[in-house]
């Protein structure tokens, strides 16, 4: 039996959380928030894993693996010192860069093409553009580009020569494509002005390297791919994010190349890929309905399963804030079918869960229809506990439904991925073969015999959707071919 340690340093928090290496057991947890007012101060991070690893809680410990929060972008100049803050987050001030960087390559499909995504305002890409037209003084000194888990890892292991990252982090950046495996540094001259220094993409089981104490880092990589890993899904499975907007990922096998950009093409922790469809517009429709009616989430659930499947009549397209599958970001939401027999708090409900679950079948959709398998769905976010969730979604869905017991899923993807990095070096796990933990504690919910009254919804959402928004959903649908 062996030890390790996962870490997740998200946007606001540490999570540590120590396993055995065979089982996967959680042997013991560690936590402590960022400091306040510490956005985009990377020491923050290290006083917040040193708090969290406070008394003893890495004792024992042979090998830990990192995951930080991703679309983050640290520039270092010559010596490695920052020019400027770390770059955070979908950051709307980087929204024009993103549009004007697409033009520049020529559109969408060209940027789909080279990396497997179109640039967004999230994306480092992007925040170079932006950092070159802003701030050129600072530009001019970035000499070497790293993502907060790489940043961390480098701090770990003593800051030195060698920087490292997995393809994972990579594949978010947009100057490297999961397609080919390889950096794109022509993208980030034409992002930033001038070519800069890249980390070394390591392998799923690679070793980023030893601190002076003796103890393994594992490659690391970013919150989605670790999660992915601690969750343990595998092909055929979908994961569907609930939060104010959605996320639907699946595990495939190869990149997909969409021209629309509907798609982003990620890498996933193991050496398959994540091909990835967001939606605007997820639980900020059912927070926005509740308002509306002057309830709670638990309470606009209880009146939607007061209602019946389709919502007598009622539809709402859930475009409160535009939206993104499919490609409407000036759009806003329709209620249709109104009828004096609709006009009650409870059909209104349950329309909300409804549109919200139709959308984001809209999304699993468009990977079905590059020829993603989808057998099982997995539901995370607090919203995945409404029983109106869980009674609708597996209809809508078309599969089985899966929402995990809530957990530090993204720790122990990094616990799991030092584990094999660890087994790999002793030799008693195979490179190719991550140990085999157990899955995830779940609630699994079947269709049963409500498919076709699942598939009666979506006709009459789809009806809606596309008598307003004409050919909009078909163009997500016909992106182009796998890589």
């Amino acid at each position: 039996m062996g030890i390790v340690a996962g870490l997740d340093s998200s946007s606001d928090s540490t999570r540590i959380v120590v396993c055995d290496t065979d089982t996967g057991a959680v042997l013991k947890q560690g936590y402590a928030p960022h400091p306040a007012d510490s956005d985009g101060d990377p020491q923050a991070w290290l006083m917040s894993l040193g708090e969290a690893a406070a008394g003893g809680l890495l004792e024992g410990v042979q090998a830990i693996g990192v995951a930080a929060q991703q679309q983050g972008l640290l520039a270092l100049d010559a010596g490695g010192v920052l020019v400027r803050p770390a770059m955070l987050g979908n950051n709307k001030r980087v929204q024009s860069a993103a549009a004007d960087l697409t033009d520049a390559l020529g559109g969408r499909a060209a940027w789909a093409q080279a990396v497997g995504s179109v640039p967004q305002a999230g994306q480092p890409v992007a925040k170079l553009r932006w950092l070159a037209r802003n701030e050129p003084e600072a530009a001019k000194r970035a000499a070497m580009l790293l993502q907060p888990h790489d940043w961390l890892v480098w701090q770990l292991l003593g800051r030195p020569v060698r920087r490292t990252t997995d393809r994972g982090a990579a594949s978010g950046t947009g100057y490297w494509s999961a397609a080919t495996g390889q950096w794109r540094p022509d993208l980030v001259e034409l992002a930033l002005g001038h070519s800069a220094a890249l980390p070394e993409v390591l392998g799923p089981c690679e070793p980023a390297g030893h601190t002076p104490e003796g103890l393994l880092i594992s490659a690391g990589t970013g919150e989605t791919m670790a999660a992915a890993f601690g969750l343990g899904v595998g092909p055929g499975d979908a994961v569907i994010s609930l939060g104010a907007s959605g996320s639907v990922f699946s595990v495939h096998h190869e990149a997909l190349v969409d021209s629309t950009g509907t798609i982003t093409s990620f890498a996933d922790a193991t050496g398959m890929h994540l091909p990835v469809v967001h939606t605007l517009n997820a639980v900020r429709a059912l927070r926005g309905t509740a308002e509306l009616l002057g309830t709670d989430l638990d309470g606009l659930s209880e009146l939607a399963l007061a209602s019946t499947p389709g919502a007598s009549g009622l539809v709402l397209l859930p475009y409160l804030e535009g939206e993104r599958t499919p490609h409407l970001p000036h759009t806003a939401g329709t209620l249709a079918g109104l009828r004096r027999e609709s006009m009650k708090p409870e059909h209104l409900a349950r329309a909300a869960f409804e549109g919200m679950l139709c959308g984001l079948t809209d999304a699993l959709d468009v990977l079905r229809g590059r020829g993603v398998e989808v057998r099982r769905v997995f539901l995370l976010g607090a919203a995945a506990g409404l029983p109106a969730v869980r009674a609708v979604a597996p209809a809508l869905f078309g599969a089985q439904v899966v929402v995990p017991q809530p957990a530090d899923y993204t720790a122990i993807g990094a616990a799991r991925q030092a584990a094999w990095a660890l087994g790999a070096q002793q030799g008693t796990l195979s490179p190719h073969e991550p140990p085999r933990w157990p899955a995830a504690t779940s609630e699994v919910f079947d269709p049963g015999e409500e498919l076709a009254v699942g598939r009666a919804v979506r006709q009459q959402y789809a009806a809606v959707r596309d008598e307003i928004h004409p050919g909009a959903f078909d163009d997500s649908l016909h992106g182009g071919g796998a890589a």
